[in-house]
């Protein structure tokens, strides 16, 4: 743009007169941040939060044939679906497969057969590419040799067979066939008359022996999932892929079939579309659970037609798409093979926007992406039409664009480096003055925190904050709770957890001082050992020897739990219980922890348990009985406790006996008046009946029964409302220790 002349007069405007050029100078600068349109005019451009470019539309007139766009409003916020359901759909098919029958019909016996359009995910221009949500196959076991299969595919109409051929096609370059199972093989199948998928085996998923253990989150190699190409045989299948009907080949019988009962197929988007996880492999319909619109699929499109870019000098045809100034044709993939020819619309070099409407593609300002356009920092970046230049700045000669800006006279060199030299002089001063300030800080920390008398545990290690600073970074943060976070990494050759207490909360000074005193006096095999601290920082930090196989809660409850057999389940609740036994009589001072639950006992690569966070704990004279003020999880907390306000080791007690019951039946304690857990099990108790069907299906074994009685009313015992009737913790942990004795003798 030019810049406006200077005035030849030397007198200065009045001041009403600037004003009145100010005002209208402000439209102009608006406009420039106004949105670039994306659709012709008048036609929305939004469908909830997806943007709809043309030639994607709406609403007639705001689309070219085949791009129409459905916009369901009885969501909120509003989908995006492609228009004609009669060629842009998924068909989902429900029957039941037996692969030992020998019944021919009875994949064909209550098949139950819908369908639904396609939904819209997004819609890149520039890539001339479409994301839809698409449809994901199942396999379930019912019994070891019976399956309730949901076939699915997705279909984008028959190129050059219906009067207005497909403008769409499943891009071969960025999608992938996946399957997951335990034992399964899949393929892409689906047909059209011009081109066809596979129906070879894509890929091949199998864990040797049944061993779930064996998969890895995040790998698709073969091992409870598998990942292949969306053709297998390329030398007799050509054109675009229109129609994919992702399928399983099922095993004969599935012996896993109440612990991994089913499969999966589906072609989803090669980068990001689907991170395998091995929870996937587990329960009934995990996998369409976590996606239930369905997973990311991406479209190619092009205008099709009778129609490809015309030839240098050749006269556009009447309906040509690519309607902008500085804007190209290029012909496509989609709708070749002789039956339909096709095209897309690019913007030219050094513009962009869209191509597809008038004045679409505008001039891109070079000079507010330095990161994509490089000019010099002895150069001055100048936009124009088509490009921009880099002169170098006054002073200076070369070119911008090259990096190759040089001083012309050398004595501004001699004076830079002087100047230079002055300037580093300083920030060496003020980096000896803030160094200075930082230690000093860092002592008042560290007398704050009691560093001097933390010295004269001899058990406690004290540590620098710079060994324990680098630790405390987002991608090593392993937990958080409201006593704070944990992090987990390296102080020379060991693995620790450092935690790291929420700042600006005085309860949590008097935590980290409860912490070091009672962890300084307790050494047992089944509490977490309290290495040492760091007193240096404003909010202390806590060093724990560390756990590889997280919390007893992370195993029963979360995404990453695993099979537990009844033995290892019965040491995980003795040794608990011997923790908090010793906790309780066996030290100088009575320690009552206060928030016994699943989350607080760790488990070490054996599944060695180990009580853990004593943040709310208090110390207790042996002459005292109780004490005030501990909070805790009231989801297992001593109803006793709740009312009174009083604490004691029988509160601890009732805690257990609610982990006890989780132990048994894999459920979850929740904190409300019908606590499902709890009075399911005290129920049962009350009308002298067997609580069986309570327990976890995993160790609920005929063999087993009596044993899981035996640990159920020892859990009452633990609940028993009147505190002088439930057992002492030393006493649970005896009977504990006979009982997983026995079972090992």
């Amino acid at each position: 743009m030019p810049t406006p002349s200077r005035s030849r007069s030397s007198r200065p405007l009045p001041p009403i007169l600037l004003l009145i050029l100010a005002a209208a100078a402000a439209p102009a600068i608006a406009q420039q941040d106004v949105q670039q349109p994306i659709t012709r005019p008048g036609c929305p451009d939004k469908c909830g939060s997806i943007s709809i470019p043309f030639p994607f539309g709406l609403m007639p007139g705001c689309f070219r044939d085949g791009f129409e766009i459905t916009c369901d409003h009885s969501f909120d916020p509003p989908r995006a679906f492609l228009a004609e359901p009669d060629t842009n759909r998924i068909t989902v098919t429900e029957h039941d497969e037996s692969p030992l029958s020998d019944d021919p019909l009875l994949p064909y016996t209550n098949a139950n057969t819908s369908s639904r359009p396609i939904e819209l995910v997004d819609v890149s221009v520039v890539n001339s590419q479409a994301r839809v949500y698409g449809p994901i196959t199942s396999g379930c076991s019912t019994n070891s040799t019976s399956y309730k299969v949901q076939d699915t595919a997705m279909s984008l109409g028959s190129l050059g067979l219906t009067t207005t051929a497909t403008p769409f096609a499943v891009s071969e370059a960025l999608n992938v066939v996946v399957g997951v199972g335990w034992k399964v093989g899949v393929t892409a199948g689906g047909s059209t008359y011009t081109s066809s998928t596979s129906t070879a085996v894509a890929c091949t998923s199998e864990l040797a022996g049944g061993r779930l253990d064996d998969a890895r989150n995040g790998s698709c190699a073969g091992r409870g999932c598998c990942e292949g190409a969306l053709r297998q045989d390329q030398e007799y299948s050509y054109g675009p892929v229109t129609d994919v009907s992702p399928a399983l080949s099922l095993q004969d019988s599935n012996a896993l079939w109440k612990t991994s009962p089913c499969s999966y197929a589906m072609v989803v988007e090669k980068s990001g579309g689907y991170n395998f996880s091995t929870a996937d492999l587990y329960g009934d319909r995990t996998l369409p659970g976590r996606f239930p619109r369905g997973v990311p699929v991406v479209l190619d499109f092009a205008i099709v037609g009778d129609a490809a870019c015309p030839a240098k000098g050749q006269r556009p045809p009447p309906d040509y798409a690519c309607v902008s100034n500085n804007s190209y044709c290029v012909n496509g993939t989609v709708g070749t093979a002789g039956y339909a020819l096709s095209y897309v619309c690019k913007c030219a070099e050094h513009y962009e926007g869209n191509p597809y409407i008038v004045n679409g593609c505008q001039d891109i300002d070079e000079c507010k992406f330095p990161n994509l356009y490089y000019c010099s920092s002895n150069g001055i970046c100048k936009n124009r039409l088509g490009g921009y230049d880099c002169p170098c700045k006054p002073g200076m000669r070369g070119d911008g664009k090259l990096g190759q800006c040089v001083e012309k006279f050398p004595l501004v060199a001699k004076v830079i480096v002087g100047t230079t030299g002055c300037i580093f002089v300083i920030v060496v001063i003020i980096f000896l003055v803030l160094l200075h300030k930082e230690k000093k800080k860092t002592r008042e920390f560290y007398e704050k925190n009691g560093g001097p008398t933390l010295e004269k545990a001899k058990i406690i290690k004290l540590f620098k904050k710079e060994e324990l600073v680098p630790i405390l970074k987002k991608r090593n943060l392993i937990g958080k709770g409201g006593f704070g976070k944990v992090y987990k990494g390296n102080i020379g050759n060991e693995l620790v957890a450092v935690k790291k207490p929420i700042k600006g909360n005085l309860l949590e000074k008097e935590q980290f001082a409860n912490e070091v005193i009672i962890q300084s006096q307790v050494i047992h095999r089944n509490i977490v050992r309290l290495i040492g601290c760091c007193p240096e920082v404003d909010t202390p930090l806590l060093v724990y020897e560390f756990l590889s196989n997280g919390s007893l809660d992370d195993i029963l409850h979360s995404d990453r739990k695993k099979p537990l057999n009844l033995d290892i389940r019965l040491s995980i609740a003795a040794e608990s219980a011997d923790g908090l036994a010793y906790m309780h009589s066996k030290t100088n001072t009575k320690i009552l922890h206060g928030d016994v639950k699943p989350a607080n006992i760790l488990l070490d690569d054996k599944f060695v348990a180990k009580i853990s966070d004593f943040g709310i704990s208090r110390l207790i004279a042996r002459e005292q009985q109780h004490t005030r003020y501990v909070i805790g999880d009231k989801s297992y907390m001593d109803p006793v406790y709740l009312q009174s306000g009083l604490l004691t080791e029988k509160s601890d007690v009732y805690s257990f006996g609610v982990v006890l019951l989780e132990l048994i039946s894999r459920k979850k304690a929740t904190h409300s008046d019908n606590n499902s857990l709890v009075n399911g099990f005290l129920e049962a108790h009350r009308r002298g009946e067997r609580a069986t069907e309570l327990f976890d299906n995993e160790i609920a074994v005929a063999e087993d029964l009596e044993l899981l009685q035996n640990l159920a009313g020892m859990a009452v015992e633990c609940l028993n409302l009147d505190v002088d009737q439930r057992p002492d913790m030393t006493d649970i942990a005896h009977r504990l220790f006979k009982m997983n004795q026995s079972r090992h003798s």
